[in-house]
């Protein structure tokens, strides 16, 4: 066993938390994982993720708690981080619009009491995920981590760039490390039901027809989970001699190979062997026409480049898909 850090990561049972914790157990770290196991998706999806991680290391500790309620603290206490990977999110964008009041909690007030707990109790650093939704309507291709972010355009990527400046100012007042994640439109096996790869293969293979906003005329900048997680662990364990003692950086993590929704679409059909149903729908209210990622920064200071291609990465997600769900 890897004696050199201990880590906590929250929403551990969630799609990119999961993967961040897998990973980390395959390699031998003393892990705790938080999730609050909520009902946003199915939980027989998170709990086989549960099942996959207790077999890699059956005494590794998962508790089913809440971030946002401050008794979470003496749990968090008693295993004694080194470092805290945040994954623990209400996501969803779409979501965000009916159900403003959720993000509130999930993503605001469980920050606030991790970046509490690591006020009065000393941690290395903590490293969360914020969201390239933050670069809201910004017209600048690529998108750069200097480029501004006070324009959001629906209340998910609100509550991110509160993330961000509640990191900024507890840095600034408590001398706290933080490393901010900006992800580009994650996508791979174990995925969340509300993603489009998943929503789009669950359509197709029952002949539904799929609805594809802006007439289809998205572009997205994806992200495969592997190439993540691999970006993440780094951030995480490894050191970093462009930071000072001292610090509140964000990063840029994306696949650096943006493509239309229609291109991804024919990707999906090629795989599936079966056309889809298409109904071609306006733009959605908060939705952002075009992600584009400038990875020059994570690759200048950590060397992390992304290295699946789209086509591999649909093809996994598809092979895991019909084997989970036996279809």
């Amino acid at each position: 066993m890897k004696d050199q850090k201990k880590i906590l990561v929250t929403g551990h049972l969630g799609f990119i938390g999961f993967h961040v914790a897998k990973s980390l157990l395959e390699d031998g770290y003393s892990i705790m994982g938080i999730d609050s196991l909520n009902s946003y998706y199915s939980k027989r999806l998170k709990i086989s993720r549960g099942q996959i991680l207790k077999r890699i290391n059956p005494s590794y500790e998962s508790k089913i708690l809440d971030l946002a309620d401050k008794k979470t603290l003496k749990e968090i206490r008693a295993f004694s981080p080194d470092i805290i990977i945040n994954m623990a999110a209400q996501a969803g964008v779409r979501h965000s619009l009916k159900k403003p009041e959720d993000y509130i909690h999930n993503n605001i007030n469980t920050f606030l009491n991790l970046a509490t707990y690591a006020k009065d109790f000393e941690v290395e650093k903590i490293v969360y995920a914020s969201t390239s939704s933050v670069y809201g309507g910004n017209k600048d291709f690529p998108f750069a981590e200097k480029d501004v972010t006070d324009n959001p355009l629906q209340f998910y990527a609100v509550t991110k760039k509160t993330n961000e400046l509640m990191a900024h100012a507890y840095n600034n007042l408590y001398k706290i490390n933080f490393i901010g994640l900006r992800f580009f439109t994650v996508y791979g096996p174990w995925g969340r039901p509300d993603m489009s790869l998943f929503k789009f293969t669950k359509s197709i293979l029952k002949g539904e027809p799929i609805d594809l906003y802006n007439m289809g005329n998205h572009t997205r900048d994806f992200t495969y989970i592997d190439d993540l997680q691999k970006a993440i662990k780094l951030i995480a364990t490894k050191k970093n001699k462009y930071l000072k003692k001292n610090y509140s950086e964000i990063y840029n993590i994306g696949g650096n190979n943006p493509i239309s929704l229609k291109k991804y679409v024919k990707l999906i059909e090629k795989n599936l062997q079966t056309k889809a149903i298409k109904n071609f729908l306006p733009l959605q209210k908060g939705d952002v026409k075009k992600t584009v990622s400038d990875v020059s920064k994570i690759k200048k200071h950590y060397g992390f480049v992304p290295e699946t291609k789209i086509e591999d990465g649909i093809k996994n997600f598809i092979i895991w898909y019909k084997n989970f769900y036996k279809v």
